[in-house]
């Protein structure tokens, strides 16, 4: 499976940005699709997920009720609407897949990981 994030960019707080994964090379169908984000000198930590399968999908605290995760399954893509943006959402946005269903906030559980997309919030 390869992944291909894009969507990235400059926004003031408040703004919207939606970023998209691309899919290739497999259909998605019994994957778990994660977004995950990493900040200079933090760890890269979970951000949201989806069960392509059901659609069921999780958030971390920080961004219930800001951010949604959804699919295209025609397109094989993966979306992450961020909207009312905050400083603190600055990091590189990486989109990530994997086969089985457990631990789907854990990063090492993914077994294949887009190139990551730079969201900026400025104040």
């Amino acid at each position: 499976v390869q992944l291909q994030a894009s969507g990235g960019g400059l926004v003031q707080a408040g703004g919207s940005l939606r970023l998209s994964c691309a899919a290739s090379g497999r259909t998605l169908s019994s994957y778990v699709m994660g977004w995950f984000r990493q900040a200079p000198g933090k760890e890269r930590e979970f951000v949201a997920a989806m069960f392509w399968s059901g659609g069921s999908t999780y958030y971390t605290d920080s961004v219930k009720g800001r951010f949604t995760i959804s699919r295209d399954n025609a397109k094989n893509t993966v979306y992450l609407q961020m909207n009312s943006l905050k400083p603190e959402d600055t990091a590189l946005y990486y989109c990530a897949a994997k086969s089985d269903s457990g631990s789907y906030y854990v990063t090492t559980r993914y077994d294949y990981w887009g190139q990551g997309t730079q969201v900026t919030v400025s104040k």
